[in-house]
C-alpha cells in the first residue's frame, strides 16, 4: 500500500483552542496570561521551551493541570435559512511536567501534554453529513529533554518528542444510504524541539523556541461501512464485517515562538508572544484504502480532497500582578489567525479568526502553588464559500474554557 499524506481532517480539533487543530492549553498559569511562554518559574516552562528549565529557581519542580473546554459551532444555509449547531462534548486537555538539576548548569526534564485534539459532533442528518458527522481526536506528546546553561544569562535546551494518537471519524455515504467510520488507535510519530532562553537583565526574560512537525504514521487503520443491505459490501470489496483497511501518514504542524517577559516593577510583569504555525503542509486530504474503489478512476482506492491550508500567526499579550507574596492576579488577550480562507472552510476543522481574553489567579503556599484560569473566545463569523465541496452559508461559533493547575517546588 502506498505511503500517503492524510490532511488535518483526520486530526481535527476545533476553534476554541487555536487556529486549525492546535490545542493551546499546556499551562494554567500561562493560559491566564494569554498562553505566553517566557515564564521560567516552574516545570510548566518545559513544554514551551526546554531551555527555560535552566532558569527555574528550584532544583526540583513538578507541575500538573487540566482544562475544560466548551464550544459550539453554528452553520446556516443562507438559501434555506436552515441552521445547524454542533453538540460537542466538553474537551479535557491535560499536561504534566517534572524538571531536575543534577548539577549546577545541567537540567533534565520530562513533559506530557495534549497539544492536538478535540471532538466535533454534527447531527447525523445535517446537510454536510457526507463530510463529517463526528470526529474525535486524541493525541499525546511524551517529551524527555535537557538544558545546558551556557552562561549566567543564556541557556540552550532540546527535546525528543514521541507522539501517539487516535482518530475516530464518522461520515455518511449517501450513495448507498449508509455510513463509514474511519478509526485508528495506534498512530505514532517522532519529532524534536529546541530553544534558547535569555535573561540578560534580572528584569527581562526572552524565549526563542522551535517545535518540529511530526508525521503520525497510521499503519493499521480500519474503515467500517454500514449499509441497510449487504449489496454494497461486494461492490466495495469489503469483508464480511463491512470493513476495509487503510494506512496513512498524519501530519502535525510545526511551530516557531518568540516570547518575552519584562518586570516593570517587583510586583508587576508584562509578557508577549508571537507564534508562527507552518500549516502549508496540509494541502490535501488523501485516504488510501486497501480495496474499496471509492476514489478516482486513475486509482480507485485513493480518495483525494484539496484543503489548501496556509501558514498562520498568533499574537499574545499578558500580565501578572502580585497583590501579596501569596496571591497573584493575571490577565491576557490574544489574536489567532485561521489557517484557511472562506473558500476552503471545512466542517471537520471549523476554524475562525479569533480574539480571546483570558484571566486567572495564582496562590503560592510555601512549596506548593495553585493556579486557576479561564478564557473566553470571540470567533469572527465566516461567509462559507467552498465551491469544491459545494458548501455555502455562514458559520459562527462561541467558546470558553477553564483550567486548574498545581505545582510543587520543594528545593
Amino acid at each position: 500500500m502506498k505511503k500517503i499524506l492524510v490532511s488535518t481532517a483526520l486530526l481535527a480539533g476545533v476553534l476554541s483552542y487555536a487556529g486549525g487543530f492546535r490545542v493551546s492549553l499546556q499551562g494554567v498559569k500561562q493560559l491566564a496570561m494569554a498562553h505566553t511562554s517566557a515564564h521560567a518559574e516552574d516545570a510548566s516552562v518545559a513544554f514551551f521551551n526546554p531551555a527555560g528549565m535552566s532558569f527555574i529557581p528550584s532544583k526540583l519542580s513538578v507541575v500538573a493541570g487540566g482544562f475544560g473546554a466548551s464550544n459550539k459551532v453554528t452553520f446556516q444555509n443562507l438559501n434555506t435559512l436552515q441552521s445547524t449547531e454542533t453538540d460537542n462534548p466538553l474537551g479535557t486537555p491535560v499536561y504534566a511536567a517534572i524538571t531536575y538539576k543534577p548539577i549546577e548548569n545541567l537540567s533534565v526534564g520530562f513533559s506530557f501534554s495534549t497539544p492536538f485534539g478535540s471532538t466535533v459532533k454534527w447531527p447525523d442528518n445535517w446537510e454536510g453529513k457526507e463530510m463529517v458527522q463526528k470526529m474525535e481526536l486524541k493525541s499525546y506528546y511524551f517529551q524527555p529533554m535537557v538544558s545546558v546553561k551556557l552562561a549566567p544569562w543564556l541557556a540552550f535546551g532540546a527535546s525528543y518528542i514521541y507522539a501517539r494518537g487516535k482518530v475516530d471519524w464518522d461520515k455518511a455515504v449517501t450513495q448507498f444510504n449508509g455510513q463509514v467510520n474511519i478509526n485508528d488507535e495506534k498512530a505514532s510519530g517522532h519529532g524534536y524541539g529546541f530553544g534558547f532562553y535569555f535573561r540578560p537583565d534580572p528584569k527581562l526574560d526572552v524565549s526563542i523556541a522551535y517545535r518540529s512537525a511530526i508525521d503520525m504514521k497510521a499503519k493499521n487503520g480500519t474503515a467500517t461501512f454500514k449499509f441497510p443491505t449487504q449489496t454494497p459490501y461486494s461492490l466495495l470489496k469489503l469483508n464480511a464485517a463491512g470493513q476495509d483497511g487503510f494506512s496513512a501518514t498524519l501530519p502535525l504542524v510545526e511551530e516557531y515562538t518568540i516570547g518575552l517577559t519584562y518586570k516593570v516593577t517587583p510586583k508587576w510583569q508584562v509578557s508577549a508572544d508571537f507564534n508562527y504555525h507552518g500549516w502549508e503542509r496540509y494541502s490535501k486530504l488523501t485516504l488510501d484504502f486497501d480495496n474499496a474503489p471509492i476514489g478516482n478512476q486513475a486509482d480507485p482506492t485513493v480518495l483525494v480532497n484539496p484543503k489548501n491550508f496556509r501558514n498562520s500567526k498568533t499574537f499574545r499579550l499578558g500580565t501578572q500582578y502580585a497583590f501579596t507574596n501569596v496571591i497573584y492576579g493575571r490577565l491576557g488577550a490574544y489574536y489567532d489567525e485561521s489557517p484557511y480562507t472562506n473558500e476552503n472552510f471545512i466542517p471537520e476543522t471549523p476554524s475562525f479568526d479569533t480574539y480571546v481574553i483570558t484571566g486567572g489567579v495564582g496562590f503560592k503556599l510555601k512549596q506548593f502553588g495553585v493556579d486557576i484560569a479561564g478564557g473566553y473566545a470571540m470567533p469572527q463569523y465566516r461567509n462559507v464559500n467552498n465551491a469544491n465541496l459545494g458548501f455555502y452559508g455562514q458559520a459562527k461559533a462561541r467558546a470558553f474554557y477553564f483550567g486548574l493547575g498545581l505545582s510543587y517546588n520543594p528545593f
